[in-house]
């Protein structure tokens, strides 16, 4: 392999999404190495984050009845029991939730966490608090899944904007069917997603760690085995 395709091999393809904004940034760059050299090599450094931001890189999924992955890349800030919003309509108990918290660095593009169809998928306009506080899942601007698989079991995805998030964009509808891992949406810029799953079901992942969006089991809804303990080395 040349070096220039090896170079090419590690680099991630960028999400249409980020095509707008990486020309925008190129462009002020221009103007600003054209009012003053020095700026401009910032507006560079801008336009690299941008097209750093806006990646796409193929994930690979595990595939397996039961398995709930990752619908985002970022550090798992939570794993609790907590009531889900009213538009999920997931009932009035409490429910294990995961949430993980992306950071301006992290990829932003979200996938569905299992194989099923998108039965409910709610907007709501809201706050734009740090996505790290816990009450961002109930005052925030989100957007609201609820996806449906083929044993019957609904799991709840909601992309939560943060403090520098200004849009949530959604790639599905309500109604489609969708693949564990594929794509559902996206947020910029740096925000969170929560995941809300079945009463009872054995969470896989502990706070702090870092997940990858289609990779990382964050659960497992058909296992019996105790709760896991974890340890930070």
């Amino acid at each position: 392999m040349s070096v220039v395709n090896s170079i090419r091999a590690q680099l991630s393809p960028i999400h249409p999404q980020g095509y707008p904004f990486i020309g925008g940034f190129a462009l002020i760059s221009l103007i600003l190495f054209w009012l003053w050299s020095p700026l401009g090599w910032l507006g560079t450094v801008a336009t690299l984050w941008c097209a750093y931001f806006f990646r796409d890189p193929p994930r690979v999924t595990p595939l397996r009845d039961g398995i709930v992955v990752a619908p985002a890349d970022g550090r798992v800030s939570q794993v609790v029991n907590a009531l889900p919003p009213q538009e999920l309509d997931l009932g009035g108990r409490p429910l294990p939730r995961i949430s993980i918290f992306m950071s301006v660095f992290d990829c932003h593009v979200n996938r569905s966490p299992v194989a099923g169809r998108i039965e409910r998928m709610v907007y709501r306009a809201g706050k734009f608090l740090s996505a790290d506080l816990d009450k961002a899942s109930e005052d925030n601007e989100r957007n609201a899944f609820v996806i449906a698989t083929a044993s019957h079991q609904r799991i709840g995805v909601i992309q939560i904007a943060g403090l520098v998030a200004r849009r949530i964009v959604p790639f599905v509808r309500e109604g489609e069917v969708v693949a564990a891992g594929g794509r559902i949406g996206m947020i910029r810029f740096g925000s969170r997603v929560d995941v809300y799953l079945p009463e009872g079901s054995l969470t896989l992942v502990a706070e702090g760690q870092t997940s990858i969006a289609g990779e990382t089991v964050l659960a497992d809804l058909r296992a019996t085995e105790a709760e896991r303990s974890f340890r930070m080395n």
